[in-house]
């Protein structure tokens, strides 16, 4: 027991969740592992654009964290206060039924699995004006919004350039206008996308992203890209961008702009990208045993952006050092390497979806490919979906 490690993942996202498990099935249990998240629940958050349209409820797509536990993994709900990266002690405000209370964590081991921090209130008015689809609440907000839903122009919009499941705020335009058509609301409904960025999933290269673009204006939606949206004037329901255009609109569904959470920033973690800097193969921090994995990431690729925020990248990601872990702790098996490959759906409504595949550490730039639009890729999702949840869980 003297030899027994000690590994804290701070996290219960794709990330922090896939990490555990696969430490678990690989360590002895001699050696401890610890998982920390502020929620009781893992939410499954592509399946939020289900939500949107009402055919998925919260509980079909979310599970207790609890259920871990029967894994010998150790769970502490709480908020991760203050990390110290240099002796990997970790502080946590843990939650319980009789109230609050503080304790520490020193770990032979470290991941920081903590995503982006949702930064709404950086947008003046934008928070109170309409619904984050990238939450719970603000899923189930516009879900009800839609049920009530009359006819009027809707915006769906990206408040930064920059956010995790880069195809989201495309396949939520579409999956809305599937409603509104199915509703026979169409002719008295307007839809437009407004993007921060210059155009759809840019990191994927100009072909990928014009083909999403084409997707979205076939469905009758119209695209503005580059339009930086500075301020909301919530009482006359209008978007003001920083090009000096204006939008007027009756409901808004909006991709808030991201952060990396505050307790990595105050423990100088993150660099001038905002994001922590970790190997792009090994995803180690420069920290003694601390890596840090999935959306509070910032990996360079040559062609000068950031690696895509994306779920399938922290599931790979997790798998990868969850192994070195491994190895590094018993020594079997050889180090692993994450490739940077990864792929997408993208739901266009309809019971259709198109499907994105490829190598994202390709030089000069990413190959992908885009594959038409078809039934298979929706039902491959579904399948997706039904496999993640009982596969963790």
């Amino acid at each position: 027991m003297s030899d027994a490690k000690t590994v804290v993942i701070l996290g219960g996202g794709v990330g922090g969740v896939v990490t555990a498990a696969t430490l678990r099935e690989q360590l002895p249990h001699q050696h401890r592992i610890v998982l920390v998240d502020r929620e009781p629940d893992h939410l499954f958050a592509p399946s939020l654009l289900w939500l949107i349209t009402g055919q998925r409820t919260a509980r079909q797509i979310s599970r207790p964290l609890d259920r871990l536990a029967k894994k010998g993994i150790e769970v502490v709900c709480g908020d991760v206060d203050r990390i110290d990266p240099g002796t990997r002690q970790v502080s946590i405000i843990e939650r319980s039924s009789t109230g609050a209370t503080s304790r520490e964590i020193e770990a032979d081991y470290l991941v920081v699995s903590l995503g982006g921090e949702l930064a709404p209130d950086t947008i003046p008015g934008l928070a109170e004006a309409g619904h984050s689809f990238y939450t719970l609440a603000g899923a189930e907000s516009l879900r009800d919004a839609l049920r009530t839903f009359e006819g009027g122009r809707i915006v769906v919009l990206t408040a930064a350039p920059a956010y995790k499941c880069p195809a989201a705020p495309y396949e939520a335009a579409m999956l809305i206008n599937d409603q509104i058509r199915k509703r026979k609301l169409d002719d008295r409904t307007h839809i437009d996308l407004y993007a921060a960025e210059p155009g759809p999933l840019g990191v994927a290269g100009p072909d990928v992203s014009a083909g999403v673009r084409s997707m979205v204006e076939a469905a009758g939606i119209d695209y503005h890209p580059e339009h930086q949206v500075v301020s909301v004037d919530t009482p006359k329901r209008r978007l003001v961008f920083a090009n000096g255009a204006t939008a007027e609109f009756d409901l808004l569904a909006y991709v808030p702009p991201h952060q990396a959470p505050r307790v990595v920033r105050d423990a100088g973690m993150v660099d001038d990208s905002g994001w922590i800097p970790a190997d792009r193969n090994t995803l180690h921090t420069g920290y003694d045993g601390v890596y840090a994995i999935g959306d509070v990431t910032g990996i360079p690729l040559k062609m000068g952006k950031l690696l895509p925020m994306a779920g399938v990248f922290a599931e790979r990601q997790a798998k990868v050092v969850a192994h070195n872990i491994s190895h590094d702790i018993t020594g079997d098996g050889e180090m692993k390497w994450f490739d940077g490959n990864g792929e997408c759906f993208v739901e266009t409504g309809g019971g259709k979806a198109g499907f994105g595949r490829g190598d994202f550490y390709a030089e000069p730039a990413p190959q992908v490919t885009l594959h038409p639009v078809g039934r298979r890729w929706h039902l491959g999702k579904v399948l997706f979906e039904k496999r993640w949840l009982s596969k963790w869980f």
